[in-house]
């Protein structure tokens, strides 16, 4: 048993819920137009789920817009439905024949104030994910003890440095859900 593999398994699994979160958190829309908002959506086309890149571009008109072309003009209904029906996006598009416009709306204080419990809720998941990932480590720590493979004082010095990797990925989890919560928030 190496203990320097443990603690660098446990970082990545510390830094993997980092870059989850911050993705995640990079989908909620603030009020301007982000083409990274409809990454999400999953169209109904030839029969199977795609993802929205797969059967159209995205691009940003302006500050309030995105307009989506389909590479196969077939599939415009279907897109506007995926986008439609994606209940986090709250969105609804339209459309001209040719491409599909999606109108940003300006937030009101009710969707700021969803959009931050939702921001809350993805940082206890993350939160959650973390303490697997440590639950794991203090495991392999403590069987490693009860196997001799390392001594007690051993065993506290990695369950520290455990810990204090813990709470720097956790300090940094919160750092972003705060300032995506200010900017959301922000009128």
């Amino acid at each position: 048993m190496d203990s320097g593999n443990i603690i660098a398994k446990t970082e990545l699994a510390f830094k993997a819920a980092l870059g989850h979160l911050n993705e995640e958190l990079m989908h909620l829309h603030s009020g301007r137009a982000n083409a990274s908002m409809l990454d999400q959506v999953v169209v109904e086309a030839y029969g199977t789920s795609l993802p929205l890149k797969q059967v159209g571009s995205v691009t940003v008109s302006d500050a309030q817009m995105l307009q989506i072309t389909p590479f196969d003009p077939n599939n415009l209904q279907a897109i506007a439905n995926a986008i439609r029906n994606n209940p986090s996006l709250g969105l609804n598009p339209s459309d001209d024949g040719h491409v599909v416009r999606l109108q940003i709306p300006p937030l009101t204080e009710e969707r700021r104030r969803e959009l931050a419990k939702q921001i809350n809720e993805k940082l206890e998941a993350a939160i959650v994910r973390m303490r697997g990932g440590r639950h794991e480590a203090l495991h392999q720590l403590e069987s490693a003890k009860k196997e001799k493979l390392i001594g007690e004082d051993e065993e506290r010095r990695l369950q520290k440095s455990i810990d204090d990797n813990f709470n720097r990925y956790r300090g940094e989890m919160e750092a972003a859900a705060k300032t995506k919560e200010a900017e959301i928030l922000k009128i």
